[in-house]
């Protein structure tokens, strides 16, 4: 069984910049496409990026491409989203996700990943 679990959610004020972290359970970590997507209430699940078993490929939404950027460390397990000039707008609860796929595949281009986190909540003040 995998387990995702988020941290470093929190309160932020509108230009700053929050790192979050998803720690992963589970021997086979370093094989998976890990994604991060967000969700803010009355939307519905937004993607936000994805990166390969390597980290040697990344893909964004074009909308936070060049203030998001994901990085993986798979000694720990742990897969990162480090979000910088926060806006408003950037307010929701971010879920990080793995699928043992690889990143150009078909499901998980379409964000059906097999493993979900529980989320953590990001709010940005103006």
């Amino acid at each position: 069984q995998v387990q995702l679990v988020e941290s470093g959610g929190g309160l932020m004020q509108a230009g700053g910049s929050l790192r979050l972290s998803c720690a992963v359970s589970g021997r086979t970590f370093s094989s998976y496409t890990m994604g991060w997507f967000r969700q803010a209430p009355g939307k519905e699940r937004e993607f936000v990026g994805a990166i390969n078993w390597s980290g040697s490929r990344r893909a964004y939404s074009d909308s936070m491409k060049g203030r998001f950027t994901i990085s993986r460390d798979n000694a720990k397990n742990t897969v990162y989203l480090q979000m910088n000039s926060l806006k408003p707008e950037d307010t929701a609860a971010y879920y990080c996700a793995a699928d043992p796929r690889d990143i150009t595949s078909g499901r998980v281009s379409r964000g059906e990943y097999d493993y979900w986190g529980q989320g953590t909540q990001v709010t940005v003040s103006s």
